[in-house]
């Protein structure tokens, strides 16, 4: 019988494992079953621009996965069972012998009141329609509001104030503008928004979300026609509902292999997991953690079940690319633990830059079989393998 192997999510991290999956194992010995619950392959880094009303290229994942191995189900997970080996859908049920946990993350109110019933997000692509719709419909001059000064609030911020410059754009950080960047990438930053008369309202925590209002400590309140919330990210709960080891924050514990430490014949990756990176840090939630993370469990679970080497490439970073507007950006270089670098690349080359980034993402995701090694040779499972990868 086939060793069942069944990838949750098709966001970055997902549909890259399950395709190099499927390239690296024979058929008759692995089937690779991925189950999202979108039709599509969501650029989710392109959100932003999404909500300002630009055309992004369809993606259709049954044609992404069409001849490559890869069985496509599209149906949401409701429940995972970790002791049966069983996936629960919305249109029945899958077992598996291994399973990759790729579900990723949602936008996160924190628990801010009001947060859920007065803000739009964009962490996914339903809520950036859903605000794509609601600036489309605004008049000149209301306000919108931004509440998060990571780099999903500062791209967001940036295409907005650039594609209408007719509305009044500021953003609420509760720290200082970009106070993790470079002195020089900060400044860079400061001369943008000045550009795009973006207001920044600094070390300013959001207490409540009101209609028309947003209000901060010290029971400050900021005009808000259009509140987006972007401070920051909770991952999916199905895992944290299971017996697999998670953190406070319900991220799956996992070793280098991306293997969970509690359940052997569970990997995850992406958002979903916690790993730890060069000096000993957690990886962030970005993409640039998702795809190496995506890898390293794809080669390592290739290596496991054809008695193969595990792949020994820890996952490091090299830079932030963050973009501001369609012509200017900002590539913060950091170190393989993601501290800044005094260096940074800026303007037209640097969002040029961000651009051949998010469509070297995209492609690799469109093209999950290229660029590998032919596959492994069969599996010739004994008693004590079974067990071991069971």
């Amino acid at each position: 019988m086939s060793h069942r192997i069944v990838v949750l999510g098709a966001g970055y991290a997902g549909a890259i494992a399950a395709g190099r999956l499927a390239r690296r194992l024979r058929r008759e010995d692995a089937t690779v079953t991925l189950v999202n619950a979108e039709p599509d392959f969501v650029e989710r880094v392109r959100n932003h621009q999404l909500a300002t009303g630009q055309t992004l290229k369809p993606r259709p994942l049954a044609e992404m996965f069409a001849g490559t191995g890869v069985d496509l189900r599209i149906a949401r997970v409701t429940a995972v069972d970790v002791e049966r080996r069983t996936v629960s859908l919305t249109d029945g049920e899958l077992g598996y012998d291994t399973l990759v946990y790729a579900l990723g993350s949602a936008w996160n109110a924190r628990g801010v009141p009001g947060t859920a019933e007065h803000a739009y997000e964009i962490a996914g692509r339903p809520g950036a329609l859903r605000l794509r719709e609601r600036l489309a419909g605004l008049e000149p001059r209301r306000p919108v509001v931004i509440v998060g000064g990571g780099l999903t609030g500062i791209e967001a911020a940036t295409e907005i104030a650039e594609s209408r410059p007719d509305l009044d754009v500021s953003l609420v950080t509760s720290s200082a503008l970009g106070d993790w960047l470079s002195p020089k990438g900060r400044a860079h930053l400061r001369r943008v928004f000045q550009k795009l008369r973006i207001t920044a309202h600094e070390h300013a925590t959001v207490t409540a979300v009101e209609p028309g209002t947003v209000r901060t400590t010290e029971d400050r309140t900021i005009p808000a026609a259009v509140t987006i919330w972007t401070g920051g990210f909770a991952v999916h709960p199905i895992a944290a509902n299971t017996t697999l080891e998670v953190t406070e924050a319900g991220q799956i514990v996992v070793d280098g292999y991306l293997r969970s430490v509690s359940h052997p014949d569970v990997y995850a990756i992406g958002d979903a997991a916690m790993a730890m990176g060069p000096g000993d840090k957690p990886l962030r939630m970005s993409c640039a953690s998702g795809t190496p993370s995506a890898w390293q469990a794809a080669d390592a679970i290739a290596a496991r079940l054809t008695g193969g080497k595990l792949p020994n490439a820890p996952i490091r970073y090299f830079n932030q690319c963050i973009s501001l507007g369609r012509k200017d950006g900002l590539i913060q270089y950091v170190t393989a633990d993601d501290q800044v670098k005094p260096a940074v690349l800026t303007g037209r080359l640097a969002a040029l830059y961000k651009e051949l980034v998010c469509k070297g993402a995209a492609w690799g995701v469109a093209n999950p079989t290229l660029g590998l090694p032919t596959r492994q040779r069969p599996m010739t499972p004994t008693p004590t393998q079974t067990k071991v990868n069971a």
